[in-house]
């Protein structure tokens, strides 16, 4: 008879670069993703309307940053995401989703083509921004996927932080003279505080805003840069989810998975045009049909009757009792002072000012089907 050991393996919770950063700020740190991180300051609610009136910075460091170049790079691309990579102009951005065989999807995404100067030293390559919580199956599901021409670069050296707010352009100006004339979904490369730095003109809140991706070893010196400007304060990870919520944007693992097409979680926008007259993605067939015929569940908007939020999880109801949804989103609106959820309903349920019944352990809620987003956009878009 052999003794055979066995291990209890321990899954180990990651620091970020700006940990010790976080905590001297009072962040109340949580686990998220893997990572050690701030779910708040002084206070969610506080957080979140000084985000909306002001601005915020976050850290949103877990976050996958990728670089992919070779020959034909765009064309590789396109194999698995149904966006117009080739179409992209140099500094252009461009939101898109990581499919699966079946067209649900595994994650959703930021892609950028790279212009000649950029921090990365890859001329004519790409620079993807993937979901913390998911991007080592996204970089396995990449690596073997791609062509072996095709190189992926993890930028695991690199941290990226979020400045996000009506007043971010003024107080980044202020550090990266010219920034400003960046619009949204545009990115460049600047100097911040003597750091080089990648920048875009995009972010998860609804809000006029930044992300910049920093060297990990300089992120310390930016994030205290951005804060000495009176507008900017450090923000948590409770506020970005209610201010993404109020924008209307899904986040992946629980409004999206691999079993929920573009058209049901309401992202048709992302199926780029020639993409979809084209084919050539995954699920592509079947993505086409939904987007004939309907889908049979549709992610929309609920503000909730009452004061109490309805959590994810709750089920939705048709008038039998019998379930026929679920909530993926719920919580309080600090803009708004509702109760507001994002639910998978019925498609024929789906239209602005359906009444949805709610089930969240035995008690019952209301749900008002409202458009998207519940707080308006204020990105700033070219030529505004």
């Amino acid at each position: 008879m052999t003794d055979t050991a066995t291990e209890d393996f321990v899954e180990t919770v990651e620091a970020l670069p700006l940990d010790a950063w976080h905590r001297a700020k009072g962040g109340r740190m949580v686990e998220f993703a893997g990572y050690h991180m701030p779910i708040q300051y002084e206070g969610i609610m506080a957080e979140h309307l000084w985000t909306r009136e002001h601005a915020g910075l976050f850290d949103v460091s877990h976050m996958g940053q990728l670089v992919f170049t070779g020959e034909e790079v765009a064309e590789a691309l396109e194999m698995l995401l149904p966006a117009d990579i080739k179409g992209l102009g140099e500094g252009r951005q461009r939101y898109s989703l990581l499919l699966a065989d079946n067209g649900g999807i595994l994650d959703d995404l930021m892609v950028t083509r790279l212009p000649a100067a950029s921090p990365f030293d890859a001329e004519g390559g790409y620079y993807m921004v993937v979901n913390g919580a998911t991007k080592w199956d996204d970089i396995a599901h990449l690596r073997e996927h791609l062509d072996d021409d095709i190189t992926l670069s993890h930028l695991y050296e690199q941290a990226l932080l979020a400045l996000q707010g009506p007043e971010a352009v003024t107080a980044l100006a202020r550090l990266a003279p010219g920034v400003e004339a960046l619009t949204f979904m545009t990115a460049g490369a600047f100097t911040i505080a003597g750091i080089d730095c990648w920048v875009s003109r995009s972010g998860y809140t609804g809000e006029d805003g930044f992300e910049i991706s920093v060297p990990a070893e300089d992120a310390e010196k930016l994030a205290d840069a951005l804060c000495a400007e009176s507008e900017v304060k450090p923000i948590g990870l409770g506020a970005r989810d209610s201010l993404r919520l109020e924008a209307g944007l899904p986040l992946y693992g629980h409004d999206l998975d691999p079993e929920t097409t573009p058209v049901a979680a309401a992202l048709g926008f992302a199926l780029s045009k020639r993409r979809r007259e084209e084919g050539g993605f995954p699920g592509h067939d079947r993505i086409m049909l939904e987007r004939e015929n309907g889908p049979i569940l549709k992610r929309v908007m609920l503000v909730v009757e009452g004061r109490q939020p309805v959590r994810e999880g709750a089920a939705v109801l048709d008038g039998e009792g019998s379930e026929v949804g679920r909530v993926t989103s719920g919580g309080y609106s600090p803009s708004l002072g509702k109760a507001i959820a994002m639910a998978y309903v019925p498609a024929a349920s789906a239209a602005p000012g359906a009444s949805i019944t709610l089930n969240q352990r035995g008690k019952i809620f209301t749900g008002i089907v409202t458009p998207m987003p519940l707080v308006p956009h204020r990105y700033h878009r070219k030529g505004a």
